[in-house]
């Protein structure tokens, strides 16, 4: 897997990674992701899951350790458009709110940081 990696705008990057996110690439995602969230000037780092079927506990450690990074940094992390399989696992394991991801039910934003306890 090669995250498409794109500057939108001055601050803004868009990773785009697709297929599957598990074991066999966390690592190299992982790289790409905090190399983007270590740039210079960068204000925010978007995480685009419109292409990815699939994710393992390793992809979720992956984007949960991103935000520790972004927080570090003051630079947020937000994860945009899983697909339905994918959603259902960032839901359950409870990471939803920390990755700036809209309640499914309601469609508002949920609260910031870990489980809305920020």
């Amino acid at each position: 897997m090669d995250p498409d990696t794109r500057d939108t705008e001055p601050g803004r990057v868009v990773l785009r990674p697709a297929g599957e996110i598990d074991m066999a690439n966390a690592p190299e995602f992982e790289a790409t992701l905090t190399e983007a969230l270590r740039r210079p000037a960068v204000r925010e780092v978007v995480v685009d899951l419109a292409d990815v079927r699939f994710m393992d506990s390793s992809g979720v450690r992956v984007l949960v350790h991103g935000a520790a990074v972004g927080r570090e940094r003051d630079v947020p992390l937000r994860v945009t458009a899983p697909q339905p399989g994918v959603a259902r696992v960032l839901r359950i394991t409870g990471v939803g709110a920390l990755l700036g991801l809209a309640d499914v039910e309601s469609g508002r934003p949920v609260a910031r940081g870990w489980r809305g306890l920020d």
